[in-house]
């Protein structure tokens, strides 16, 4: 097989994921390295596009595999952009790591091409909280910050005072949230589902810790593998489809009414899901590659710059 050089940009190459990643291209023959993104400056200039490393140029990589971490979103994307303008094939696009950021536009693109969801409210106004929360079907509800992650800025709020006290609150510190019904069966767990080109590849459940209701394992949650029934890995192709994200973490919950999606991460990690699975999840984020760039020739369906 053809050796390709794969650009992995994280700020964390002691990571799990990141050694993961390495490891599982260096076994299949190929040339991996860490690039701290949020160490580069780029030179933009007409027809031409340079992103600088460590004080030379970053040479010509045949993918690149983004690890943005939420807090540097801005920056993060726009070396990815830099990166996709020097035509660089990039595993997830900048565009789409931008979307899947943003928890009330992730919602709409959803919502446009069917996939399921929990009832989701937005509002800007004071004078009608009480309306808001009911356009959700009423307390309990849950609160959540639109650029939140890991489970940080999610609120439950069990009765109409608290939600209002909240989104008050919120709305006095002006902060964007969405509001959303409470999917009482789901009790404190969800799933982890990690799609690499169109295809389930691991999945978990997560159980929330002993007075928690967020699963996430960042907040002391429980993971062991899932079974999957048919409609909840459609719903998790489908979710990452309509993101454009061929490599992501899609967390669904079990409702009444079928899967509903909570969330589309670009950058999943990997440590969670390939112990609780016992999955090779990188060298499966590998593969893809090697057919994007050697059978595809880096073409992707995702809007580029």
């Amino acid at each position: 097989m053809t050796s390709i050089k794969i650009g992995i940009l994280t700020m964390r190459p002691e990571s799990y994921s990141v050694k993961r990643l390495v490891e599982a291209a260096e076994q299949r023959g190929h040339q991996a390295k860490t690039i701290g993104y949020m160490e580069t400056h780029m030179s933009i200039a007409a027809g031409r596009a340079t992103l600088m490393y460590e004080g030379a140029p970053v040479e010509a990589l045949d993918a690149v595999i983004p690890r943005i971490a939420a807090a540097y979103t801005f920056y993060g994307t726009a070396v990815v952009r830099q990166l996709e303008m020097m035509g660089m094939y990039t595993v997830n696009g900048s565009q789409a790591i931008s979307r899947s950021r943003d928890k009330l536009r992730s919602f709409q693109i959803l919502s446009r091409k069917g996939v399921g969801l929990p009832v989701t409210g937005f509002g800007h106004a004071t004078r009608d909280t009480q309306g808001l929360v009911q356009t959700v079907g009423g307390p309990p509800i849950i609160i959540k910050l639109i650029e939140g992650t890991q489970g940080v800025g999610v609120v439950l709020a069990e009765t109409m005072k608290a939600a209002e006290s909240v989104i008050d609150t919120l709305r006095s510190l002006n902060v964007n949230f969405v509001v959303q019904e409470y999917i009482a069966e789901a009790v404190g767990k969800d799933l982890r589902c990690f799609v690499v080109g169109g295809r389930v590849v691991a999945a978990m459940e997560r159980s929330a810790a002993p007075g928690e209701f967020r699963a996430n394992l960042h907040r002391g949650g429980k993971a062991q593998r899932a079974r999957l029934s048919p409609s909840e890995r459609a719903a998790a192709v489908s979710a990452a489809k309509a993101m454009h994200l061929p490599v992501c973490g899609v967390d669904l919950i079990r409702s009444d009414h079928g899967p509903l999606v909570l969330e589309v991460n670009s950058s999943p990690g990997l440590e969670g899901i390939e112990q609780a699975t016992g999955k090779d999840v990188a060298s499966k984020i590998i593969e893809h590659i090697e057919k994007s760039v050697l059978a595809g020739g880096g073409k992707r369906d995702h809007v580029g710059v």
